[in-house]
């Protein structure tokens, strides 16, 4: 499969379609049109917690649950956002791990599966939920990314341990856990890899780093991957976590796993500015963006089929400028101004 990137960049003027995003480059949508299964990988009910889960002092299945369906709800809207904003036509559906099949996937003719993060440690998941999953993350031909604990749950299945930060299973350190929750450095071991290409530079603005293998990226975990699973390949390695970024490809497979969080680039920042991902979580769009265009590439479509034109971008860059002065608008009305 021919890997190279042949669609010539938008130039314009750098101008943003909301304030809020990246203010030293456009982002324009690139891609025409994608289907995208986005998989919400918290527990979703009160059932669904182990006998592990409680047994532990603090066990609340409502309390627990609550938290887990308002932190799903705020990381799947990220991760929906990011692809609402980089495909010109996108069609997301968005279902619970525990429904994820085969049947599921032909139903929607998926093109892609981006897999969210997690909260709770996976023994406190009822284990036939991961039995079913790992069968099909074993299986399917559908290009998978897995995000943070979606990362998490693709080692897994295929044999990889999920342990600390310092090592211990999660069962040994339930609390007072090393955790990382910032930007970080995280070291590129195979720049060759196609995830990567466009990290390096883009119109209106060049990487500063002197070392171009070197990513600034959203870390917030204190779980990791024991080692690289079999059949995958190291993509990226980082100051406490080794297995940071990894991809299995094969004639039947394309699955990536990215430790840290690559969808931070389109929240909503006016309503929590302290946190400047506008601008920091740039190496990680990126990453976004390419793997939605190798997913399209490796079911066997063509860059002109893949790639939007200049008229659809644009068509598209002015119905969310359209949207976003709809919603400042609602929010004054809403204020009282």
């Amino acid at each position: 499969m021919d890997t190279n990137f042949t669609h010539t960049l938008h130039e314009q003027t750098p101008t943003t379609v909301h304030n809020n995003y990246c203010i030293y480059e456009p982002i324009v949508p690139e891609i025409r049109a994608i289907r995208v299964l986005t998989i919400d990988s918290l527990v979703g009910a009160e059932d669904q917690y182990s006998e592990v889960a409680r047994s532990a002092p603090d066990f609340n299945a409502a309390k627990w649950c609550k938290l887990e369906r308002k932190i799903a709800g705020m990381a799947l809207a990220n991760i929906e956002s990011n692809i609402e904003r980089l495909v010109v036509n996108p069609t997301i559906k968005r279902v619970h791990f525990t429904e994820l099949n085969e049947q599921l996937t032909k139903d929607f003719n998926a093109e892609a599966i981006i897999l969210s993060g997690t909260l709770r440690d996976f023994d406190f998941y009822e284990p036939h939920l991961f039995a079913r999953l790992n069968e099909f993350l074993r299986t399917t031909s559908i290009p998978i990314l897995g995000i943070c604990g979606g990362h998490q749950m693709v080692g897994q299945a295929f044999g990889a341990n999920v342990i600390t930060l310092d090592e211990k299973l999660p069962s040994e350190r339930r609390s007072n856990r090393q955790i990382e929750y910032q930007y970080r450095f995280v070291t590129i071991t195979d720049e060759h890899d196609p995830i990567f290409v466009r990290l390096l530079g883009h119109p209106g603005y060049e990487r500063q780093h002197k070392n171009a293998k070197v990513m600034r990226v959203w870390q917030n975990h204190g779980l990791q991957l024991d080692r690289l699973p079999a059949g995958f390949k190291h993509l990226a390695r980082g100051y406490l976590a080794e297995q940071q970024m990894m991809v299995r490809r094969t004639a039947e497979q394309l699955i990536y796993g990215v430790q840290f969080h690559i969808e931070k680039s389109f929240q909503d920042w006016n309503l929590d500015s302290y946190w400047n991902h506008r601008v920091e979580s740039r190496d990680g769009r990126l990453i976004f963006e390419n793997f939605l265009i190798e997913a399209l590439r490796f079911l066997g479509k063509s860059d002109a089929e893949i790639f939007a034109t200049d008229e659809e971008a644009s068509a598209k860059v002015k119905r969310l400028a359209s949207g976003a002065q709809d919603e400042e608008s609602e929010g004054l009305n809403q204020s009282g101004w």
